[in-house]
């Protein structure tokens, strides 16, 4: 028996600009991610990892090619469904942490659940990624790493089905990007969602399932870890 595909990319290109202007930005990419898994998303700056990312995440459209979430194409979706699907069905977790800095570590996830069709208590999310003690700490009392980690509470607070996080440690030291990773893993498991992880740091891609490598707009390699390593495990 198969097994089930949140995501089948098919020949999928992006292109910026006109003319002499023109970025290619996706050359043709093709790639399924498996319902239930973490997949690492690799490669320098550039290198057109992001660009998959935003599209699969409803956030861009390709430019050809299908981009199949369980069976129907976001490729051929309006607008307004493209938003139904980030509502519903996606969370970011992004480099830079987006907090409202006004607002606390509650008052931001809680901005989420207020959009949620089935959403997670506040303060159930924020303990999932260990932040039970700064419930009421406004983000500039907070470090790098937990507010990161406050991000992460927001984005799963509507339970998503899918999570794209998009260089969640770099801007992160190693101790913190380490916490910020091994809370993407809990709350990942906790609420059972396929998770896509961008990322310039090789080391990063110990934890997943399947190590994706991009180079110049293109998938060049496709791997699986023999054995995911924990996030307690990794240094950089």
């Amino acid at each position: 028996m198969s097994e089930a595909l949140t995501f089948d990319v098919d020949g999928v290109t992006k292109v910026y600009g006109t003319g002499a202007g023109e970025v290619r930005a996706l050359r043709g990419v093709d790639l399924d991610v498996r319902t239930g898994e973490t997949v690492v998303l690799l490669g320098p700056s550039g290198s057109g990892k992001s660009t998959l990312l935003n599209i699969l995440g409803g956030l861009d459209r390709a430019t050809s090619g299908r981009v199949m979430f369980h069976g129907k194409d976001l490729a051929l979706a309006s607008d307004r469904d493209l938003t139904a699907y980030r509502r519903a069905s996606v969370g970011f977790v992004f480099q830079f942490f987006n907090l409202v800095p006004s607002l606390t570590a509650r008052e931001n996830v809680e901005l989420m659940t207020e959009i949620a069709a089935r959403p997670m208590d506040a303060v159930t999310a924020l303990t999932l990624v260990g932040l039970a003690d700064r419930l009421d700490y406004f983000p500039a009392q907070l470090s790098g790493g937990q507010q990161q980690r406050v991000a992460v509470a927001r984005a799963i607070a509507k339970r998503p089905e899918v999570l794209f996080c998009d260089e969640p440690t770099g801007s992160l030291d190693s101790a913190s990007g380490v916490q910020v990773i091994e809370a993407i893993e809990n709350v990942a498991g906790e609420i059972g969602a396929t998770t896509l992880i961008v990322t310039h740091n090789a080391v990063v891609a110990d934890v997943a399932d399947r190590v994706v490598r991009f180079s110049n707009g293109a998938v060049v390699d496709v791997s699986a870890n023999a054995r995911k390593r924990a996030p307690s495990e990794l240094s950089w």
